[in-house]
């Protein structure tokens, strides 16, 4: 697409026109100039979050960005062209500094051209990722000034070419604040004419904030994002969030992990606010937050007869509602026989999804706990499902990259599990006591398990590949790829390092003494790193985890050999997995021939990644 403009644009620019002839170049100025402007229109159209182009294609606005920033590019180097040949034109007579210093519309032309200069270069990727925030700030204040000096450039007759622009500009801007108003100003509450929504904020483990808006006023999608703001923690700040529940739910719920800036803050809130009661005749720690939105559209995944979810860390927060969207909609076919208080509610489309594989990739076990109640929510609609004789299936598991609970060694029914490390607090993760009141709704389901510290394997490829298996502040990773995930829990491979595996006494003193632990020595040895120490009750989900990575191009294999019909691939996290994904579908497509005669059927891939 983006090839097919730029050709298009050289065509119009230099068509029945001759470059080499230097009695035509000032003719292709002319032209040139021409295209430029008429560029604008466009330039704009896709930068606007209510894009109209968008809303045609049934896209939205952030998988237009990428359009947007190119077809700047292209304005930019039209540009370039038109100025430089107005300067080899000049130039054949010495003729650029005069023109420079004494012409106002070639004053105002480079200095347009300087600024556009700026805008492309700041736009970069690395540039516009240091600090997006002053990135948006200079991205607006450079725009108005080019527009200012490319009005004062123009002649009268072209001038309608930058207030075209200016009024769709506008026109987004107005939407915007007309849609935001309704969404977020509501005349019913008390007081009113105030912001109704009030967000509590409260800290999770790995440093995240889980922001909660009761009864929002507006309807949703899973896989949609909103823009969310709050004032009076960060100021003048609003930033794109997946919302991370359904409207089933009857409340937003978004996951922020603490980078910088205003999510910072938002972690430093929830961590003060920590234990304050929700409500005082004087304080209240929840804050008024200011939404924009919904965005984002994905092409309906219940028309797939099998789709594959992998997220990285908070992109589940995408991954997971798009589950639980296809599963409440499974319910359709058995109306009337279970109890529509189900969490998960039924909608009024089909799914004829048949098969959902569903893997997560965290760096702590704590991080489960995000969607826990998510999660066992699913497993217990599919149980009622099949026990209705709906041959559905979802098969979910969990791949642990980095942790001091290293070693997950599975039984068949995936619960029982053996950790080597230490304390799980030391990626945010909160230890469960004997005497947590968390245990008393699971007691039934509990299992026990054992955290023991185990020997370093004298291996010595085990001892080699040690070094990488550390991550900050000593804690084990687990580099390596899991080549075959039914293997690796029926054998119970481990995967060690060489990161610091510390006494049992040091393990008693960090976890602290909360916590009781019964050592028995090892009969092989006497040994304190063969020892091995009780700890308490873990409410472990039904589902498997794994050390280690998981190898994408094998799982989506797997899942398409089994498919029936078209199957889809939706992914969401940090750059490297979003492109790993992508090779494996498209060298799984060309392996199987996808739309080549063979009969293979057709893979559909949704790919969101963290960043801007």
């Amino acid at each position: 697409m983006v090839i097919a403009e730029l050709i298009l644009v050289l065509v119009l620019c230099f068509y029945g026109l001759d470059p080499k002839d230097q009695w035509q170049w000032e003719s292709i100025g002319y032209r040139t100039g021409y295209i430029a402007t008429a560029q604008l229109p466009l330039v704009v159209l896709l930068a606007g979050k209510r894009n109209i182009i968008a809303w045609f294609i049934g896209s939205s606005y952030e998988r237009l960005n990428w359009l947007h920033r190119w077809i700047a590019r292209i304005l930019f180097l039209t540009v370039t062209i038109h100025m430089g040949f107005w300067f080899t034109n000049w130039a054949r007579y010495d003729y650029i500094k005069i023109q420079l210093a004494t012409n106002p519309i070639v004053q105002r032309g480079f200095a347009a051209w300087f600024i556009l200069l700026w805008i492309v270069l700041s736009s970069l990727a690395p540039i516009r990722r240091w600090n997006y925030e002053l990135f948006v700030i200079q991205h607006i204040i450079t725009f108005v000034g080019f527009f200012v000096a490319v009005y004062l450039h123009l002649p009268a007759e072209l001038k309608i070419w930058v207030w075209v622009p200016v009024a769709f500009f506008l026109f987004d801007r107005v939407f915007r604040a007309c849609a935001t108003l309704v969404v977020n100003v509501s005349l019913l509450n008390k007081p009113p004419t105030t912001l109704a929504p009030k967000a509590t904020f409260e800290p999770l483990s790995a440093n995240t904030t889980r922001i909660t808006i009761s009864n929002p006023r507006f309807k949703w999608e899973a896989g949609q994002h909103v823009f969310l703001s709050c004032h009076g923690l960060a100021p003048l700040q609003a930033h794109p969030f997946t919302i991370a529940s359904l409207p089933a739910d009857g409340k937003l719920d978004f996951l922020v992990k603490s980078k910088s800036g205003s999510t910072r803050k938002f972690f430093r809130h929830a961590e003060e606010s920590r234990g304050l009661p929700s409500a005082s005749s004087n304080k209240c720690h929840d804050r008024s937050v200011i939404l924009e939105g919904p965005y984002g559209r994905i092409r309906p995944l219940r028309q797939f007869d099998s789709v594959f979810f992998i997220a990285g860390s908070s992109g589940a927060t995408f991954t997971v509602p798009l589950m639980r969207d296809i599963v409440s909609n499974w319910m359709v076919n058995t109306q009337g026989r279970f109890d529509t208080s189900n969490p998960l509610m039924p909608s009024s489309q089909c799914a004829a999804t048949r098969f959902i594989r569903f893997v997560w990739v965290i760096k702590s076990r704590s991080q489960y706990t995000w969607f826990a109640s998510e999660l066992e929510t699913v497993n217990a609609t599919l149980t009622q499902l099949k026990n209705a004789s709906h041959k559905v299936e979802v098969e979910m598991s969990i791949y642990i990259t980095c942790d001091e609970n290293l070693e997950a060694i599975n039984t068949s029914s995936g619960r029982d599990i053996v950790l080597e490390g230490k304390d799980p607090e030391a990626y945010g993760g909160t230890p469960f006591t004997p005497q947590d009141n968390r245990l008393d709704d699971v007691t039934e389901k509990a299992k026990n398990s054992v955290m023991s510290v185990d020997s370093v394997s004298s291996d010595p490829m085990m001892e080699a590949s040690a070094a990488t298996s550390c991550g900050p502040n000593g804690a084990c990773c687990c580099m390596q790829t899991v080549e075959d995930e039914p293997e690796a829990l029926e054998s119970g491979r481990q995967c060690h390092c060489h990161c610091g595996v510390d006494s049992i006494e040091a393990v008693k003193e960090r976890i602290g003494p909360t916590q009781s632990f019964e050592s028995e020595k090892h009969p092989s040895g006497t040994s304190s790193s063969d020892e091995k120490i009780e700890t308490m009750h873990w409410d472990y989900p039904p589902i498997p985890l794994i050390a280690g990575r998981p190898k994408p191009r094998k799982l989506i294999r797997e899942m398409l050999e089994q498919a029936y019909g078209e199957s889809a691939v939706v992914v969401c996290g940090p750059p490297g997995l979003v492109d790993d994904v992508r090779r494996s579908v498209v060298y799984l497509s060309d392996d199987r021939a996808v739309h080549k005669g063979t009969g293979a059927q057709g893979i559909y891939l949704h790919t969101e990644s963290f960043g801007y």
